[in-house]
């Protein structure tokens, strides 16, 4: 029989409903961020470890078949040497979206604003197809919204540890909001993916399938993707996701989407928040 719990609770609240859960030997699905910093998700995973138990952090953008398309492409070495590869998330939110909850906008709970709370998805996308970061420096503000402790805007030089270079660009600030975009660009191919359309599938040395593949997902994104509603989000990733937690579990095997790899996301956005503060370059 099934044993699994699932959290969605405000992003800061996650840790002590999940030690409680894992500590009752549950197995557990957490909505993103798992939790606010690295250190709190460190303690799930090793909680996690101790008692033998599978955790998943929900990133459901994995799931979508251009995404995986991508990073099949990547494991065939068809894109050369990485070079240059690019997250935008240019959102929208309102200020009625911050004052409906007295958790939104803030450090403590939210553990972030545009980059942590609305880009994640996308940052968590561009970790999984290059691989870890390993420095970065930014700047983030708030420059659309009030009474919220958080940044609205926020950009983002990143260098990942495979030498390719890239920028992050997150807000909420943006009307009316686009389409979350990644560019994966190396010395053989190139490819951007918005939402769930691949815009550009190019390859020095072309397959076959190439054509079709532009044919089919040119345009496949049938939902707003969030960018500037909330609710307007495709569930058919998270379904996909929820299933392979499942068959995980049956199966006794890691989720597609393990607990350290779902903690990869926060490295990179509690790196750009020390960055912006500080000024300088840290290390991820």
């Amino acid at each position: 029989m099934l044993s699994d719990i699932p959290i969605a609770t405000p992003s800061g609240y996650h840790l002590e409903p999940a030690l409680a859960a894992i500590k009752h030997k549950k197995h557990v699905i957490i909505e993103k961020p798992m939790e606010i910093t690295p250190e709190r998700e460190a303690m799930i995973i090793d909680a996690a470890k101790k008692e033998g138990v599978y955790v998943t952090g929900v990133f459901q953008s994995r799931f979508y078949d251009a995404p995986q398309l991508i990073k099949k492409a990547i494991e065939e070495n068809r894109f050369g040497r990485l070079t240059l590869c690019d997250a935008q998330v240019k959102w929208f939110r309102s200020q009625e979206y911050y004052d409906s909850g007295a958790w939104r906008g803030t450090w403590k709970v939210d553990g972030g604003g545009a980059l942590m709370n609305q880009s994640i998805h996308a940052i968590d996308l561009l970790q999984w197809f290059c691989g870890k970061a390993e420095e970065v420096q930014a700047f983030t503000a708030t420059l659309a919204h009030e009474r919220i402790e958080v940044e609205d805007t926020g950009v983002a030089v990143v260098k990942f540890k495979n030498g390719a270079l890239g920028v992050i660009e997150g807000s909420t600030s943006v009307y009316p909001g686009f389409l979350k975009k990644i560019e994966i660009c190396g010395t053989e191919g190139s490819v951007v993916l918005e939402e769930e359309s691949l815009k550009v599938w190019s390859f020095k040395n072309e397959r076959p399938e190439d054509a079709q593949i532009r044919e089919r997902f040119e345009n496949m994104t049938k939902a707003g993707g969030g960018a500037s509603d909330p609710k307007a989000i495709n569930t058919l990733g998270h379904e996909k996701q929820f299933n392979d937690f499942a068959s995980a579990i049956i199966e006794k095997r890691e989720p597609a989407v393990s607990a350290e790899s779902a903690s990869e996301a926060v490295k990179i956005i509690t790196a750009i928040y020390e960055s912006s503060r500080s000024g300088k370059v840290v290390k991820v």
